[in-house]
């Protein structure tokens, strides 16, 4: 079968490789769409928050077809459309273990979630994102039509954020630098994207000089994560799921006092996939500006480096096409 390995640090390579056998309490999944994430680069150039080693198959974000089933398994049946979680336990899938860039790979059927009939693959491989992104918003609760809500940061979490809330009936209004982001964030239906720079003049003409009810931080900058107390309204919340570690920068942190701030962090989107998986289903949001690059499996380098030069890239997939069931 062909698979995409990170053989060592910045060498990716398209290979042949056997495919891999199954236990009876594991699940053969033929690869549909994968999506390529900065996490994936940080991987090939040697670095990511836990222990690795090379060589690696990538791909966290995907959608696949089951293939087989182990004897044990009862709650997958071969031909089901599925989607899976990353964080599993103390390992990270397609980081400390292989993942899904390759025509099959092994899972568990408890990392397994039914895609949705509404949902098709290129969406499918974009849950994990998203499902980042809906959390941010249930960890801020209860964002509806009453809310204006300022999103700082228009990469493909931003934009995902963006697209939910403009679901749960927010105004959006996304600050971001990126004209071409700022571009796709209003066909996600934002009703403002505007430049830092513009930001406070456009916030107070939509909330009547209040500011924004709620602020979603998705840069991770750490002076972009500051500005988010001058752009909050009295009794306004505030969400930090853009990532940092070491960096600083000042902030008027007296802000929290004098305007009764809530604030929260976030990190992954543990125990809301199933939530997710509905609301993308019933809302009949359209993710599709999101996917800016499409490959073959043959190019599944190419998109590697195409997301690694972000101008101009929001999410670039990979399209697999082995058969189910597998030859074995």
């Amino acid at each position: 079968m062909r698979a995409l390995r990170f053989t060592s640090e910045g060498v990716a390579a398209v290979e042949d490789v056997p495919v891999p056998e199954i236990a009876a309490d594991e699940v053969l999944v033929a690869a549909r769409r994968v999506g390529v994430c900065h996490s994936d680069i940080e991987l090939l150039e040697g670095r990511y928050i836990i222990p690795f080693s090379y060589p690696i198959i990538p791909g966290h974000e995907w959608a696949g077809e089951v293939a087989a089933v182990g004897s044990d398994v009862t709650d997958v049946s071969v031909g089901d459309r599925v989607v899976g979680e990353c964080v599993i336990g103390d390992d990270h899938f397609g980081f400390s273990i292989s993942g899904a860039a390759a025509d099959y790979f092994v899972v568990k059927p408890s990392w397994l979630h039914q895609l949705p009939d509404e949902l098709d693959w290129s969406v499918g491989a974009l849950v994990e994102p998203f499902s980042v992104a809906y959390y941010a918003l249930l960890r801020v609760g209860d964002v509806d039509a009453s809310d204006v809500l300022t999103v700082l940061g228009a990469g493909p979490i931003g934009l995902a954020v963006t697209a939910a809330a403009v679901a749960l009936g927010a105004t959006v209004v996304v600050v971001e630098p990126s004209e071409a982001r700022r571009s796709v964030a209003l066909q996600l239906g934002a009703a403002a994207a505007v430049s830092p720079e513009d930001a406070e003049t456009t916030l107070a003409g939509l909330s009547n000089g209040r500011g924004s009810d709620v602020v979603i931080e998705c840069s991770g900058r750490p002076e972009v994560m500051a500005s988010a107390f001058e752009l909050a309204a009295f009794r306004g919340r505030i969400g930090f799921i853009g990532i940092d570690v070491g960096r600083s920068a000042p902030a008027r942190l007296g802000l929290i006092q004098s305007k009764e701030l809530t604030i929260t962090g976030s990190i992954g989107s543990p125990g809301v996939w199933p939530q997710t998986l509905r609301f993308l289903a019933k809302s009949g949001i359209d993710l599709s500006p999101l996917i800016t690059h499409e490959f073959g499996s043959a190019e599944a380098t190419d998109a590697v480096t195409t997301a690694s030069t972000p101008s101009g890239v929001i999410k670039a997939q990979i399209t697999f096409d082995a058969p189910v069931p597998a030859v074995r």
